[in-house]
Parts: structure tokens; C-alpha cells; sequence
């Protein structure tokens, strides 16, 4: 029996078993629920619908909530000003595309082209970036929503309703920032400053690259905050020049990190504690500076890491810092009329946006020409699916579409239950409040949850509009399911990029590049701070890398197992560059300096890695022979090229 246990275990945990990119999409992120957000969906939603059937308008009201549900969807920013650009800007595109889709309504093959069109635009200047991605994504979606059902009249009256939605939106979102205003910012300063002490407190462990790579990512996101917020106000004042000052000085701390992982013994523990007691000061705005105690540093590493926190106690309590000695270590955004004239020729002159943007006309062109030939009731379902499918910087195509359909079924049911036992009126106000409270919620946890959310609460507000009722739901799971296999077929298996993905291009430039920082680190050009804008941005590009890596593991064989295959090489390359970072550091702090022969080795064995991996599908192993002192600063170093090098994948 026990034998037949293990055999059916086998069975169930094998090759019959769910792969893992299918099940790691139905996993519910480890993630907490934002309750705030919550709170604002649910009144955001559910009061427009209110006030319309007050007055006796319940369409209007439907509309007005239809706008502020696609706000609710891109309030994800943190900080007040990002809120106003992440909801505000979109509005403006989304009223352009409900007016273009009124204006087609009806009109047959002139809607078709219309929406092709529409499509081709968001897609390009989707790739701009965050803002501009859901920009393009409710311009889509008004406009297919505009050119799918009757709109009141006259032409303004549909934008409008929906704008007023989304900026109500906006309001309750910002109510708290008269008292809390560079809240967000300096609860983002402080996060990061405890991401350094779990990192310093990991040092000796499994856990430390993990923790490391929680700080670059702490990193990016509070010097986009920071410095994006400053570009906007066009001057220094003093609160955001103190966290950018309190930013700047956690640098010298992160680069003692990799010294102390290197040297392999760990860290006392006071040295992490007096990080986070950092961290508290920065949370609370004190300026009393208290007392240190640090042990005595006896090694490079621990001289490294003692003067970095003395500095960095020294700034963070400091009131008033030297507003001309604080440094933008990533460098301060261009002016606005430079950004959009940049953006304006990658977008025109982008290869990759061209093929995005044909690759969603194509889909969308194809569903329009489907459901116009093809009597299918509502059809607007078919085409909204493909907008939400076919968003390249919302992960895999394939998975999402899969998702997509798990999520809908979900969905239906519970729009089933409530569309069949809710009687149309005053109820489905309250009923409008709990399915809304459950998109911030469920969203969180992963694109299934969050299509499972969204689809109860669209029929429901359609239900408003059209008074069909249960008629509804059946017709919704056919329309997903089509609009599913048009992304999957025309957005997906045509576009063989879309499959083979470049991993091991975009690998390669960044190994390219630790090549060019281990020189510069070592090398007699160039000052600190350059040296520190050097790093950031290869952590940074090390960041998309991964995430890149990250979204190649959702898709199906060959691309995920590769992907799967290849992801220890890009631990690899961030080891070596924490280990040359903690080579200069021991340097900075008395350790003799590598002769200059070790460094060049060093860097044209890298460049030799990122050419094979340019030429090369698959993971060759290499035996480097490196040659130096192994008792130098830049023995971990070479230990690390070695281990990159050694890494094969025969069976990709």
C-alpha cells in the first residue's frame, strides 16, 4: 500500500500535475490588503450609482461609476502628486476615447476602422510608460465601450459623466493630503532604510540576495518618487531636499552590504538595530541626535560600514541640510518640453512600439470584423477582453489570457448570483459597494483575482444600462472565450517574439555593462559620484532583467523552462557586481588596491560571457582561468566571473 501511495503521489505530483507557470497564476500573492483603497472603491462606486437613481437618472449614474471603476483600477501610487498624474491624465484620454466610440456607434465598417485605429494609437504610446501605458489602455476602452452600447445624448454628455467619475476618484484619494502631504515620500525614505537593515542583518545567510534585491527595488521606487516630485516643483524645498539628502547618504550604507555578505561572518547585531532606529527618525522627522553604539570596526568591511552609519546618523537627524551639497544620485528628470518631445520620437521612431501597437490593432480589427459579420449579441465583451489581455507590461499574453478566463468564470458566477437575486433598483447600490470594495482587495493578489473582481461589477453596471438581467452572464463567458482566442492566435502565435523572448539579449547588455562598472570602479577616471550612478543604474537594469526573467518563467515550454534555466546566471551577475562594489569599498577603507591587469582580465572574460550569450540559445559551460592574488580585494570577485561562467543548461 505504501508503495502504491508513493507511485499515485508521483502520478499526482508529475507529469499529470498543473505546470508550475499555470499554478504560480492562480497563486494568491503573499500580499496585504489595502484597506484605505478598499474604503474609496466601494464609495467611490457605489455613490454615483446613488445619486443617479435619486434623480432619476440611474444610466447617468452607471456611467459616472463606469468612470470611476477605471479609476480605481490605476490609483496604485502612493504619493498625492503621482495620484493626480495616475488618474487625472487617463480621464483625459478615456473622454477622448468614449467620444470617438459614440461617434461610430452604429455606423458598421466605419466603427471597425475607428477602433483599429484607436487601438494602433494606445498601443504606441503605451510603451511611454506607466502613465501613458493607462492612458492608452482607457482610451481603448472607452472608445469600445462608446462604440458597443447606446450613449445618452447629446455627444458631451458620455465623456463627461465619465470624467466626473474618475475625478471623484481622484478627490476622495486626495482628502488627506493637507495633513499628510510628504507623508507617503517619507514613509518611502524610511521603508528603505529598513530594507537596508534586514539586508545587513541577512549578510551571512541564504537570505541576503533576496534582501538585496528587496533594497534596489526600495531604491528605484523612492528616487522615482523623490526626484519625480521635485522635477514637478521646479525648485528645493526644504522637506523634500531633507529626504532626498536622507535618500542619498543609505548609498554608502548599501555599498558596505555586499562587503560584510562577502566577508561571510556576519554583522552584530547593533549595526542593523541602529539602521532601523535611522529609519524610525526618518519616519518621525526627528532631528535630536542620539548616541551610537556601534562596535569598534577591526576589517575594511567594518571600517566601511561604521563611517557609513555615523555619516548617515549625522544627515538624517541634521534639520537643515546643505541645500547646494545634495546630490541626485540617478540625476533630476529633464524639463517637461524635453520628456514629451523624447517620448513623442521613441514613440514614432520605436520599432517595438510599432509592432505593439499593430499587433492590438490587428486583434482589434479582427474581433470588430468578427462580430460584425457574425451576429453576437453585446459584442463590445469580445473586444474589451482583448484590451485587457494584450498588455505587454502586464506580464505574459499567454498566461494573462488563461487567467483571463479562469478569472471571468469566477467572475460570472458571482455576477450570476447577484444578477438572478437582486431585483433591479435601490439594492444594487449596496450590492455596487461590496462587489467594488473587492477589486483593491482581490487586485493585490494577482490577475485572475482582480478579473474575478472587475467582471461582477461591469454587468452589473451594464445590467443598469440594458435591464437584461441573469440574460447576461452566459453571453459574457462566450464573448471572454472568443476575445481570449483572437489575443492568443493574432497577438501571440503570430508575433513569434512574443514567444521567443529575448532573455538572453537583454542578459547579455547587462553583463556588458558590470563589465564597464568593474572598470570604473577600479579605474582612474571619474569621481564617486559618478561611480554611485554607475551602480544604481546597472542595479536598476539588473531590476528590469530580472523582472523581464520573471515574466518568461508564465509562459509555456520552451521560453519558461528556459527562462527557468537561465535565472541563476542572473543571480550570478548580481553577485558580481555586489562583489565588485565590496572590493571598492575594502579599498576606500585601507584595503591595498588590485593591479590593473587583474581588472582587465576580469572585464574581458565578462564581455566574452555577454558575447555567447548574444550568439547562443543555450547555456555553454566555460572553465575561466583567472590569475591573481587570492588574498586580494578582488578574489570574490573572480570567484564569482568563475561561478557565471561554470553555469551550463544542456538541456535547453
Amino acid at each position: 500500500m505504501a508503495d502504491q501511495k508513493r507511485a499515485g503521489d508521483g502520478v499526482r505530483h508529475g507529469r499529470l500535475a498543473p505546470p508550475e507557470w499555470l499554478i504560480g497564476g492562480l497563486r494568491p500573492a503573499p500580499t496585504p490588503i489595502p484597506w484605505p483603497a478598499v474604503a474609496r472603491a466601494a464609495i467611490a462606486l457605489a455613490a454615483p450609482l446613488a445619486v443617479g437613481m435619486a434623480t432619476g437618472q440611474a444610466a447617468y449614474g452607471a456611467l459616472a461609476s463606469m468612470g470611476g471603476l477605471s479609476a480605481v483600477i490605476g490609483d496604485t501610487a502612493d504619493a498625492y502628486r503621482m495620484r493626480i498624474y495616475n488618474i487625472a491624465v487617463p480621464q483625459l484620454f478615456g473622454a477622448l476615447g468614449v467620444t470617438v466610440g459614440s461617434l461610430v456607434f452604429g455606423h458598421g465598417w466605419l466603427a471597425v476602422g475607428a477602433l483599429t485605429l484607436v487601438a494602433l494609437v494606445s498601443g504606441m504610446i503605451s510603451s511611454i510608460g506607466a502613465v501613458a501605458s493607462v492612458s492608452g489602455l482607457l482610451l481603448l476602452l472607452n472608445a469600445v465601450v462608446g462604440a458597443g452600447l447606446p450613449m445618452p445624448g447629446p455627444w458631451w454628455k458620455a465623456p463627461l459623466l465619465l470624467s466626473l467619475g474618475g475625478l471623484f476618484v481622484l478627490l476622495l484619494s486626495l482628502l488627506g493630503w493637507p495633513l499628510r502631504r510628504t507623508e507617503p515620500e517619507r514613509a518611502a525614505v524610511a521603508g528603505t532604510y529598513r530594507a537596508v537593515a534586514e539586508a545587513i542583518e541577512a549578510a551571512a545567510t541564504d537570505a541576503y540576495d533576496t534582501k538585496r534585491q528587496a533594497v534596489t527595488q526600495s531604491l528605484n521606487t523612492t528616487y522615482d518618487l523623490i526626484l519625480g516630485r521635485r522635477a514637478r516643483e521646479h525648485g528645493r524645498r526644504g522637506e523634500l531636499v531633507r529626504l532626498l539628502a536622507q535618500l542619498n547618504v543609505v548609498i554608502p550604507l548599501v555599498e558596505a552590504a555586499p562587503a560584510v555578505h562577502l566577508r561571510g561572518w556576519g554583522v552584530d547585531a547593533a549595526i542593523p538595530a541602529a539602521v532601523r532606529q535611522l529609519a524610525d527618525s526618518v519616519d518621525q522627522g526627528r532631528t535630536d541626535t542620539p548616541e551610537l553604539a556601534l562596535p569598534a570596526p577591526a576589517t575594511p568591511a567594518e571600517r566601511a560600514m561604521d563611517s557609513a552609519l555615523r555619516h548617515a546618523s549625522a544627515v538624517v537627524h541634521h534639520p537643515d541640510p546643505d541645500q547646494s551639497n545634495v546630490d541626485d544620485r540617478l540625476g533630476r528628470p529633464a524639463a517637461l518640453r524635453i520628456r514629451v518631445r523624447r517620448a513623442a520620437r521613441n514613440v514614432l521612431l520605436s520599432g517595438a512600439s510599432w509592432r505593439y501597437g499593430l499587433r492590438l490593432a490587428l486583434c482589434m480589427g479582427l474581433a470588430q470584423v468578427l462580430v460584425s459579420v457574425i451576429p453576437v449579441e453585446r459584442s463590445y465583451w469580445v473586444a474589451l477582453t482583448i484590451v485587457f489581455v494584450l498588455k505587454p507590461d502586464f506580464g505574459s499574453v499567454f498566461a494573462r489570457a488563461l487567467m483571463r478566463a479562469i478569472g471571468t468564470a469566477g467572475g460570472l458566477l458571482i455576477a450570476a448570483a447577484v444578477l438572478a437575486e437582486v431585483p433591479l433598483g435601490w439594492w444594487d447600490v449596496p450590492v455596487l459597494a461590496v462587489l467594488a470594495a473587492l477589486i483593491p482587495a482581490f487586485s493585490a493578489k494577482g490577475y485572475a483575482f482582480q478579473t474575478a473582481a472587475i467582471t461582477p461589477v461591469i454587468l452589473l453596471l451594464s445590467d443598469v444600462l440594458n435591464h437584461q438581467g441573469f440574460n447576461l452572464v452566459l453571453p459574457r463567458l462566450w464573448d471572454s472565450l472568443i476575445g481570449c482566442a483572437i489575443a492568443l492566435v493574432a497577438g501571440y502565435l503570430l508575433w513569434p517574439e512574443s514567444w521567443h523572448t529575448r532573455i538572453g539579449a537583454r542578459l547579455a547588455d547587462a553583463v556588458a555593462a558590470t563589465a564597464d562598472y568593474v572598470e570604473y570602479a577600479f579605474g582612474s577616471v571619474g569621481d564617486r559620484t559618478e561611480r554611485v550612478r554607475h551602480r544604481r543604474r546597472l542595479y536598476r537594469d539588473l531590476s528590469t532583467v530580472r523582472s523581464e526573467f520573471q515574466r518568461a518563467l508564465t509562459e509555456p515550454p520552451p521560453t519558461g523552462p528556459r527562462a527557468a534555466a537561465w535565472l541563476p546566471l542572473v543571480v550570478a551577475v548580481e553577485r558580481i557586481v555586489d562583489a565588485t562594489t565590496a572590493a571598492r569599498v575594502r579599498v576606500n577603507h585601507g584595503a591595498p588596491p588590485p593591479a590593473p591587469g587583474e581588472v582587465t582580465e576580469i572585464a574581458v572574460e565578462l564581455r566574452e560571457l555577454a558575447q555567447g550569450l548574444r550568439e547562443s540559445v543555450t547555456l555553454v559551460e566555460v572553465r575561466a582561468e583567472l590569475a591573481g592574488d587570492e588574498e586580494g580585494v578582488l578574489a570574490p570577485l573572480r570567484q564569482e566571473v568563475r561561478a557565471a561562467r561554470a553555469i551550463a543548461s544542456p538541456n535547453t
